[in-house]
């Protein structure tokens, strides 16, 4: 029986045929063909993906159970949050490139914190945001509790304290279609980010202790106990958005095992695909060419393997259309 797919995904179809755009095809029938096979995907967001608003197709990935589990930055965690609880007060500077220090320091002084074109406000995001989470952080730490930063994150959005805030359709939020499926999200590197930073002056002004927050060492820990229970059959792919720490934190699990805990019969990464404007460089993560994975142990020599050299604001949601037939 044919699939009836909707005019986006026959668009790529009848025009995506070489280059980046072939390879971007590939990537999504890969893709597909995985979870039709019965695997399961991770998908991991490096840089801004939050504020370039990743979450209008990614939620709905979510919510159609087309990604297992989420690998993301501190900054993507609590800035589908913000976008979430701030829109209108956002500012798009869309001659960003043209901007003098003086222009930028202006920015600044009026509670303007740039990433590229958008301009994210200080008081409407960043303040409301840690107002609310405070109070879940503090109770946590008097109650002698414990939880992973994304934890945290579900707390406050499932408990309907922000609701009077939203400036979106929530069903643009990636983070609350998270939330609502229980998600599992690994966070590493979460202290590099705003709340992570705001979470550091707490505790440097001795209103909370670092031990109610869960760790990275933790995250790794509970990921090679999700991927040696998730893993059987035909295994779980990776699809990788950008690079940095959020792919490469979570691919290492699966030499971790291998190699320090002595598990040889982990299967590898059964899927992979990396969307990155980074071209291939000398020893970079971003820039390494999916083979040379093969050296680390992470992917087999028979993982189909795919990389889109291009932007991924444009790129993923493409993908997810495909994926989700639209």
């Amino acid at each position: 029986m044919s699939i009836t797919r909707g005019p986006i995904s026959q668009f790529i179809e009848r025009n995506y045929l070489h280059f980046n755009s072939a390879a971007l095809m590939d990537a999504a029938k890969g893709y597909e063909t995985h979870l039709n096979e019965g695997g399961k995907m991770m998908v991991t967001l490096a840089g801004a993906m939050s504020t370039a608003e990743l979450g209008i197709s990614l939620a709905e990935m979510i919510r159609q159970d087309k990604i297992a589990i989420i690998s993301c930055t501190g900054a993507n965690l609590e800035e589908d949050i913000m976008n979430l609880v701030a829109h209108s007060h956002y500012k798009r500077v869309p001659n960003y490139r043209d901007l003098s220090p003086q222009e930028e320091w202006d920015l600044l002084e009026n509670h303007y914190n740039r990433v590229t074109d958008t301009c994210i406000p200080e008081e409407e995001a960043f303040r409301r945001l840690q107002k609310h989470i405070h109070k879940i952080w503090k109770d946590a730490d008097d109650s002698g509790e414990r939880y992973f930063p994304h934890e945290y994150m579900y707390k406050i959005l499932l408990s309907g304290e922000l609701e009077q805030y939203y400036e979106i359709d929530p069903k643009n939020s990636w983070m609350l279609a998270a939330a609502e499926k229980n998600l599992p999200i690994v966070v590493p590197g979460w202290e590099d980010s705003t709340m992570g930073n705001i979470f550091a002056s707490y505790l440097i002004k001795g209103e909370l202790k670092a031990s109610t927050m869960k760790s990275g060492i933790e995250y790794m820990a509970w990921l090679a106990d999700w991927y040696t229970k998730n893993s059987s059959g035909k295994g779980i792919g990776f699809f990788q958005i950008g690079g940095g720490i959020a792919g490469d934190f979570p691919i290492c699990v699966v030499p971790m095992l291998y190699q320090d805990m002595e598990m040889h019969d982990v299967p590898f990464w059964s899927y992979f695909c990396q969307i990155s404007d980074s071209t291939t460089s000398y020893g970079s993560y971003s820039g390494a060419v999916p083979n040379e994975k093969i050296t680390w142990g992470k992917l087999d020599i028979h993982t189909p393997k795919f990389i889109v050299e291009s932007d991924a604001t444009i790129v993923a949601p493409l993908i997810f259309a495909w994926i989700l037939k639209q």
